[in-house]
């Protein structure tokens, strides 16, 4: 670990709290040179550290920058595969070629303060500016079939709903399949991507990835994502990222040892009762949304007033 890995841990570890110069870099092992130019390169990275004399320095305690250091600190599972971008392609294509490539451990996770090809789903891109959103994929290897990757979506919206309500005081509902709604605003996509063994069916790897939008970004959401996107907090409202990003992984695997899909899942629903647009592979159908069934799938009354199971499906709530 660097020196300004380790500064940063340390500071982390008491943020809001004063070291003084000599007592970093006691702790640290290194000369208050190496210190002071390890602090130097943290400010510069955009890290509001105090500096106060004869009380030393201090990690402000709104401090807004996603870390590994920081994000480690509130994990249960630390011996994973951990990184943290400013800004990247796709948190999940990036996780899924270097899960493969180095069979990284169940709990990895890439978190990112941007993505310039962030994936959504059915061939979609997912809108993940800077400043104004968390984006995160998280690496799984469960012991399932591809036909029960499902439950690995449910979790991870189950996951989100939790973590949100803890750290940011905000209850979600969710959009079958994997869409996170504020009222009627999306804030939330989830995009479960599998690897699996083809002679077995059963699955390698999965990646959840999650894109989470926090704040309005500068300028709003543009073209036709005006109309549906939202964001969870107000521009003046201060949330701890890591401590979020921390709570959403330790949430997800939690739920992810759990059999079936969970009853949270089916109760935050927001689908059910509501006429929907459903397309599934080539068709777009108008139906009746009435419940979501035990194992995931939605039962819809179709055109014809009957009733039909539904096991996957992009879902458009916008039906007047």
């Amino acid at each position: 670990m660097s020196t300004k890995s380790e500064l940063l841990k340390l500071l982390e570890s008491h943020r809001g709290e004063y070291l003084s110069g000599e007592e970093l870099a006691s702790r640290l092992g290194y000369s208050r040179t190496a210190v002071w130019k390890a602090m130097k390169s943290l400010r510069q990275e955009g890290y509001r550290i105090l500096a106060v004399n004869n009380r030393g320095y201090a990690l402000e305690t709104d401090n807004d920058i996603l870390s590994v250091e920081a994000v480690k600190m509130h994990l249960e599972h630390r011996n994973v595969f951990m990184q943290v971008e400013k800004e990247i392609s796709s948190t999940n294509q990036y996780l899924k070629k270097k899960g493969i490539e180095e069979n990284l451990p169940h709990g990895s996770f890439v978190a990112a303060e941007a993505q310039t090809e962030g994936k959504g789903r059915r061939g979609r891109t997912f809108y993940s500016p800077a400043g104004s959103g968390l984006y995160l994929s998280v690496l799984m290897r469960p012991k399932r079939t591809a036909q029960e990757s499902l439950t690995l979506t449910a979790a991870a919206a189950v996951a989100v709903c939790r973590a949100v309500e803890e750290v940011c005081g905000v209850s979600l509902g969710i959009k079958w399949v994997n869409d996170l709604y504020l009222g009627e605003r999306k804030v939330c996509g989830i995009l479960t991507e599998a690897v699996t063994d083809f002679e077995t069916g059963d699955i390698e790897l999965v990646v959840v990835g999650i894109g989470l939008n926090l704040r309005m970004p500068a300028g709003g959401f543009p073209g036709e994502l005006s109309e549906v996107a939202g964001a969870i907090l107000g521009d003046d409202v201060y949330v701890d990222r890591n401590l979020l990003t921390a709570g959403i992984i330790n949430y997800l695997l939690e739920e992810a040892e759990k059999e079936g899909i969970p009853e949270a899942y089916i109760s935050r629903n927001i689908v059910p009762g509501r006429r929907v647009r459903v397309a599934y592979g080539t068709r777009v159908r108008s139906v009746e949304a009435e419940k979501i069934l035990p194992d995931g799938r939605l039962l819809v009354k179709n055109e014809q007033g009957e009733e039909e199971i539904l096991p996957c499906g992009d879902v458009s709530l916008n039906l007047h």
